[in-house]
């Protein structure tokens, strides 16, 4: 499946040059990194990685370095045979022509003397994507104290600890350089979690007619995917066109395209020309935008705190009412038979109930009769309250252990998996309030805690050995999201999924595109009336990683079917095929396009365009109101003073960085 293993780059007595990038990881994303690093910018990298396999991938008999190198290869081959076949120049085939092929070296951590054979000391970004945060850091605070120029980006899983640290190192950059420009200093150190940038992209993957949303100063943008129009029907364009899917009336399910897919991949950024023409596919549209409300918690499953329905049964909860609707009938009947007033009968019911009351003797035979009848209901109150003593002791005691799945729970969606990643994903399911049922077999896993604190169902079993997905109530599910993070275990239990209910929307985390091609059209040719999407979290993350090793924003990333889209915020000064052109002019067909643009003041600019008001509970804040134009004319003029919010593809955004090197060299 990995192709040939081409002979692996020997530099041991060659120290790299100045101006080039070093990446430091130990799983996918590093590899996917320096790929994208090398083969869509152009940028010389050197690749650390640790001696021996891969620890999340034991049953791969390749190391960590035979893996890079094999990666290295199949994209060397692909970029030649993009070349030969276009036969175009420029961003269309390897335009990085010259660019010497990736350094790898290794070691099992990022020491000093590691880091300076890397270069880091003449190094222009240095990417720290260690699964580990302690390891990240540690590294990180190594490398800004051998060269407090470098720009960092650094993967942290803990958001908290990743401000506070950003924060820290961009200080140390301020202290070693007296009078650095705030724009390059804000840009010195990116903190970023591979878990949420690719989150919101999974979790859509489980929704019918999903949408992906992106953030840019407290605005949503939101890319929605609309499915083929049925026979005389035309598609809603929105603000504008994305993306063409490989989806057509003919065939819904499309051919779940990458960037190997060739005629049958989607087409992103089309102009108009294109989408009138294609007619009958499916598309991605840019279909509203609006306020986003600041950041909340997510919701739990069944409300908060600790209501009736979650301390006492529903059973217990009827009998209670039962016992009250006696006592209420036989005050009623006091009241009827007797000149009492309503107090004076109900405090005397209360006393028979309880059995404080003296016998009604020569009292009347409707007084007695009561009295008889409040006592025999009395005699139910007794076990009612032992019941619910014994269910609210059952309830404290059971407060901190996992739900089960209701029996009558239906329209849910089945996750696979509490790591990083699947934690991320309840999260964002959570916050669309969407029922969710978690599968984990590590009872200790990096979620647990969070689906007990949100009274998220969970299953704890191995999801491959048989009855784990039934109680999960896959049956009645309406997605199962595999999110493991091994491929193997993933697509066993889709297939087992499929077997048990052949209709259901199945989202596999898949690595390679190769295997997920030959997956999804297996899937696909037995049951092609059920939606299978396939996802790889480093592909998703990695346009975002390289994008700030570049010095530049990533607001985020969209996932077209196997590709990606993204979206950043650029300032149009040193962009020549921005600045001086019109909107229309600007628009490059598959390569970017200007969606909005940012017309607050330079100075009043807020430097994180994804940045939103805190969390006010108690609602009282008002939202500055933003400079973003998403109604653009086509005959606006940008100017160097704008930032712009594009959309653009990996070598598209790859073509506007490497102009600006080309017009501002490098310092």
């Amino acid at each position: 499946m990995l192709g040939f293993v081409p002979p692996l780059p020997q530099q041991p007595g060659r120290p790299p040059s100045a101006g080039h990038m070093i990446v430091c990881g130990d799983d996918a994303l590093a590899r996917r990194l320096a790929v994208e690093l090398r083969y869509v910018y152009g940028e010389r990298v050197t690749l650390l990685l640790p001696p021996g396999r891969d620890a999340n991938s034991p049953e791969t008999p390749l190391t960590q370095r035979g893996r890079a190198a094999a990666l290295f290869g199949r994209m060397s081959a692909a970029m030649n045979r993009a070349g030969n076949g276009g036969g175009t120049t420029g961003g269309s085939g390897d335009t990085n022509a010259g660019v010497e092929a990736v350094r790898i070296m290794e070691a099992p951590e990022p020491s000093d003397d590691v880091l300076e054979e890397a270069g880091v000391d003449r190094a222009a970004a240095l990417a720290l994507v260690y699964d580990d945060d302690e390891r990240n850091i540690r590294a990180a605070l190594t490398a800004r104290r051998l060269n407090p120029r470098l720009r960092l980006v650094i993967r942290l899983y803990n958001r908290k600890l990743g401000q506070h640290l950003e924060e820290l190192l961009d200080q140390a950059a301020a202290v070693a350089m007296p009078g650095i420009d705030p724009t390059l200093l804000d840009a010195s150190t990116t903190v970023l979690s591979d878990a949420d940038t690719a989150a919101p992209a999974l979790a859509a993957t489980a929704l019918t007619g999903s949408s992906k949303i992106i953030q840019a100063e407290g605005l949503l943008l939101r890319a929605a995917e609309r499915p083929p129009p049925r026979p005389g029907e035309t598609a809603d364009p929105g603000l504008c066109t994305l993306a063409l899917l490989s989806s057509t009336t003919n065939d819904p399910a499309g051919a779940e395209g990458s960037d190997s897919s060739g005629d049958e991949a989607p087409q992103l950024l089309p102009d108009e020309s294109a989408v009138a023409a294609a007619t009958g596919r499916g598309t991605v549209v840019l279909e509203a935008v609006s306020r986003a409300d600041p950041d909340r918690p997510a919701t739990r499953m069944g409300g908060r705190g600790a209501p009736l329905a979650q301390v006492f049964s529903r059973r217990l909860r009827w009998s209670a009412l039962g016992v009250a609707a006696a006592a209420l009938a036989l005050v009623i009947a006091s009241l009827l038979t007797t000149e009492d007033t309503a107090i004076h009968s109900t405090y005397l019911t209360l006393l028979d109930l309880l059995g404080m009351n003296d016998p009604a003797e020569g009292a009347p035979p409707a007084r007695q009769i009561i009295q008889l009848l409040s006592g025999i209901a009395g005699l139910l109150l007794l076990p009612l309250l032992l019941a619910a003593v014994l269910e609210a002791f059952g309830t404290l005691r059971t407060a901190s252990s996992l739900r089960r799945p209701p029996r009558g729970l239906s329209g849910h969606v089945v996750l696979l998996g509490l790591g990083k990643i699947g934690t991320r994903v309840l999260v964002r399911l959570r916050e669309l309030d969407i029922p969710v049922v978690v599968v984990e077999e590590d009872p200790e896993a990096r979620g647990i805690p969070l689906a007990r604190s949100m009274h998220v169902p969970t299953v704890i079993g191995d999801v491959t050995q048989e009855g784990v997905l039934e109680a999960a109530k896959i049956r009645r599910a309406r997605a199962l999201l595999a999110l493991t993070s091994i491929d193997t275990t993933n697509l066993e239990a889709a297939l087992y999924a499929r077997s048990v209910k052949p209709d259901l929307r199945v989202a596999l985390r898949l690595y390679d595109d190769e295997f997920a091609t030959a997956v999804y059209r297996t899937l696909r040719t037995a049951h092609p009336g059920a939606l299978t999407r396939s996802r790889s979290v480093s592909h998703l993350a990695a346009p975002a990683f390289a994008g700030a090793m570049m010095g530049r924003q990533i607001l985020g990333a969209v996932p077209v079917e196997r590709k990606v889209m993204l979206f950043a915020a650029l300032e149009v000064a040193g962009h020549p095929q921005l600045e001086g052109h019109t909107v229309e002019q600007a628009f490059l067909a598959g390569a970017w396009r200007v969606l909005a643009i940012d017309a607050t003041p330079p100075a009043d600019r807020t430097p994180d365009l994804a940045a939103i008001p805190p969390y006010n509970p108690d609602g009282d804040a008002v939202s500055p109101p933003s400079g973003l134009v998403w109604d653009l004319h086509p005959g606006y003029v940008l100017r160097a003073t704008d930032r712009v919010v594009i959309a653009a593809t990996r070598r598209g955004l790859a073509e506007l960085l490497r102009r600006q090197r080309s017009v501002v060299p490098r310092q």
